[in-house]
């Protein structure tokens, strides 16, 4: 009787807990489509740099390294360590009950599986495509761009939440 007393009731599935999810695993995936598409475009169609307007071209480039080229030259290591940043940041898309919340890990989320899916399929030694280039700025893809700003607006969440509900007395 003891083991029954101590159990909760568990709140029944509802249509709002699965709405951020969703939401989430939605952007993820446009994310990854845009980023495919695009870098395969590049790969097939961008042979010599193009000046596109003002700072913004286009540069066909590989990185091995992760942002701004860090860790340059073990891209496997890379690919393992994204896996698990992968399945950590799915884990709290899962969990999350907050629209913007659940659209900035789905930006991360299909960034990182866009690289990702470059290290191990693309079949250019582990190397990530790049192609939009800024002045002063190093080389980078629609994935890069998704991680950016996915993590800024997950930071401005963060300044920015909402104070708790008071709890009746």
């Amino acid at each position: 009787m003891r083991g029954l007393q101590e159990r909760r009731a568990v709140a029944p599935l509802n249509r709002a807990a699965l709405r951020c999810p969703l939401l989430a695993a939605g952007v993820a995936v446009v994310v990854v489509v845009a980023d495919q598409v695009t870098k395969s475009l590049a790969v097939t169609h961008l042979h010599n740099p193009t000046h596109v307007v003002g700072p913004f071209g286009l540069r066909l480039g590989y990185n091995s390294g992760s942002a701004f080229s860090l860790f340059t030259g073990n891209p496997a290591a890379l690919a393992v360590i994204a896996l698990v940043l992968v399945a950590v940041i799915a884990v709290a898309a899962l969990r999350t009950r907050r629209v913007a919340v659940a659209v900035a890990l789905g930006l991360v989320l299909g960034g990182a599986i866009g690289n990702v899916a470059d290290r191990l399929f693309r079949g250019h030694r582990g190397d990530v495509v790049d192609f939009i280039t800024l002045t002063h700025w190093p080389t980078f893809n629609v994935a890069d761009s998704a991680i950016t700003v996915g993590v800024v607006l997950l930071g401005i969440l963060l300044v920015f939440r909402p104070a708790p509900a008071e709890s009746p007395t």
